[in-house]
């Protein structure tokens, strides 16, 4: 039986910040009760994007239909049906923080017919509408491999489409027992090869892979159109979720950066604190797509 990495190392102890935007930032939150990944999801890095007046917000409410072992979002078969202010909500909460670059992204709704893809293009379409100029980064669930779902969304044409593998296919049955791992391959590759978008995606370690297994993924990546990845530690939200194999250190993330690069992506963030949005606004393509 694993019993665990034990105590957390040096490196991954977090120093708070807070202030005037980190309190600015929460309380619009709240005025327009709307949810983020970043609370939802207890990111590490909820106290420096926030000082820093950015937020990932999360579509289609907080509860998920699916049981993913390392995600802290809570999770029912059946949860309330989408606000249909919510697009112009985080319009208009978009418009307030000042964003030039906007992330989205939601949780599974397998319970609704169309996994929640019209309610994405609404909320994309919304922000646009009162954001000229703003740029998006959409990361999208799998909508269950629905290519109908799926192109409703990319015909939007975000300047990023961004869609996790969030692991290696050994630990798919135990980390993420409703997707496949093929199946968000797929997604990465249709953005690329049917609507040339930039796309990117990310996974975490620490969680049973091997150092091989973390380089095939990658390849895998980078053989199905993926331009931009991120890498970081997993970190176990509650008692009740998957505990964590192992503390990766920084110089093994330096190794997955190195060879990523090597692998041909474009854009590489790879370290302990590193999230699918974090830095987004480091990812952003140079030119928009037109």
């Amino acid at each position: 039986m694993n019993s665990g990495p034990g105590k957390k190392p040096d490196w991954l102890k977090i120093k708070l910040a807070s202030g005037s935007s980190f309190a600015s930032t929460r309380k619009l939150l709240n005025r327009h009760s709307l949810h983020t990944v970043c609370r939802s999801a207890m990111c590490p890095n909820l106290h420096e994007c926030w000082s820093k007046g950015t937020a990932t917000f999360l579509l289609l409410g907080n509860v998920c239909t699916r049981s993913c072992r390392f995600c802290a979002v809570g999770t029912e078969r059946r949860p309330a049906m989408p606000d249909p202010e919510e697009p112009s909500k985080i319009a208009e909460a978009v418009k307030t923080m000042k964003l030039r670059h906007a992330v989205l992204t939601s949780v599974n709704r397998d319970d609704l017919a169309d996994g929640g893809a019209t309610h994405w293009v609404e909320t994309i379409r919304a922000i646009r509408e009162v954001n000229p100029g703003v740029s998006l980064e959409c990361l999208i669930p799998d909508f269950s491999g629905n290519e109908q779902s799926l192109d409703l969304v990319m015909q939007e044409l975000p300047e990023v489409l961004n869609h996790n593998i969030e692991t290696v296919p050994s630990r798919y049955a135990a980390v993420r027992p409703q997707a496949l791992y093929e199946r968000s391959l797929a997604v990465i590759e249709r953005a690329k090869r049917q609507f040339r978008l930039a796309t990117k995606s990310g996974m975490m370690v620490g969680m049973g892979e091997t150092p091989e297994e973390v380089e095939t993924a990658l390849r895998d990546l980078r053989r199905h159109g993926c331009d931009m990845v991120t890498i970081g530690q997993y970190l176990q939200p509650t008692a009740a979720h998957l505990p964590v194999s192992r503390y990766v250190t920084p110089e093994e993330f330096e190794r997955y950066r190195e060879i990523a690069l090597d692998a041909g992506f474009r854009h590489v963030q790879s370290g302990p604190f590193v999230r699918s949005s974090y830095h987004a606004e480091a990812f952003e393509p140079v030119e928009k797509i037109s």
